[in-house]
């Protein structure tokens, strides 16, 4: 009786096992900050859903390495997999792996190149980047209007990795608020990448401050890049309080530097939202359901006024 009673019991579990859903996801990179909320989010999501597993696996920045781990998701029958792409240029072969082999496929956060072209049980949630750099290029704007520079400014561009869809808009987006009437004062005498990593912006910028270049603000794509330009600026004996630098992603350690003083403009980028409608998105993919094919999480523009709200949020 008792061993009839262990064998239905273990029937049954493995039952329960055979009917979870395994959701693969391949982020990009584990050691990136603002990524490691959007992971965060996705797999504190997960334990929140019955039967719902998810199997997450670091890209390493490596393109190879995240196509294989794609492979390795369709050879072990997942039910649907995630995907934060390392080069947002380099998605085909990544969607056309997982269409071959009738798989639901959602890229999160980093909006592959093929997006407009993506096959019908496959989208993107994130958020709209013609928007982020917007919201910060033209706060920049109208700071430096206020403290007097609507005549002419000289402008520092530092960029996330030239691979990224998000910093090249990012980019673009500063370019095109530099060239509308109300802003086309500002002038960018210099432009480079920092490849989204705080030791790399303070690297450059040092380099930037020693060799003598007048700036009137410091754009950057993002906040690990932002506050890397606030401790060269420490370290070089500038006050950062009396400069004008913006970043993007309003994290923990951006708005701290915000209520610092030192980060005077930031754009709210919902990590947590974003992973958790990349899960929602698969779940219903998996279900035969249909969902947007750019799934958009709104930017907001955070500034000292408004801080307070989005303190615990990222």
């Amino acid at each position: 009786m008792k061993k009839t009673l262990m064998l239905a019991g273990f029937v049954a579990l493995m039952s329960n096992s055979a009917m979870a859903t395994t959701i693969g996801v391949s982020m990009a990179r584990f050691d990136d900050n603002f990524l490691t909320i959007v992971r965060n989010g996705m797999s504190d999501y997960a334990k929140t859903l019955p039967d719902t597993r998810l199997q997450i696996e670091d890209g390493g920045n490596d393109v190879a390495k995240q196509l294989d781990q794609v492979k390795n998701f369709i050879a072990s029958k997942v039910d649907a997999i995630i995907v934060n792409p390392v080069d947002t240029n380099a998605t085909q072969a990544i969607s056309a792996a997982a269409e071959a082999a009738h798989i639901p496929l959602v890229y999160v956060n980093r909006q592959p190149v093929n997006v407009d072209t993506l096959p019908k049980d496959q989208a993107f949630v994130g958020s709209d980047e013609k928007d982020s750099g917007t919201l910060e290029a033209t706060e920049v704007c109208r700071l430096l209007k206020a403290a007097g520079h609507g005549k002419s400014a000289a402008i520092l561009v530092m960029e996330g990795e030239l691979s990224n869809q998000a910093a090249v808009q990012r980019t673009k987006d500063v370019h095109d608020v530099v060239a509308t009437p109300d802003c086309k004062f500002m002038r960018i005498v210099q432009e480079q990448t920092a490849n989204w990593q705080r030791d790399q912006a303070q690297n450059l910028m040092t380099n930037w401050l020693s060799s003598g270049i007048k700036y009137d603000a410091v754009i950057a794509n993002n906040d690990e890049m932002a506050i890397g330009i606030i401790q060269a600026m420490k370290a070089a004996g500038v006050d950062a309080s009396k400069s004008i630098v913006a970043g993007v992603d309003a994290t923990k350690d951006g708005l701290a530097e915000m209520k610092a003083g030192n980060l005077k403009v930031t754009v709210f980028q919902d990590a947590d939202g974003q992973g958790r409608g990349a899960v929602d998105a698969a779940l219903t993919l998996i279900k035969g359901g249909t969902v947007e094919k750019k799934g958009y999480v709104p930017f907001q523009l955070v500034t000292p006024a408004n801080m307070a709200k989005f303190m615990a949020k990222n």
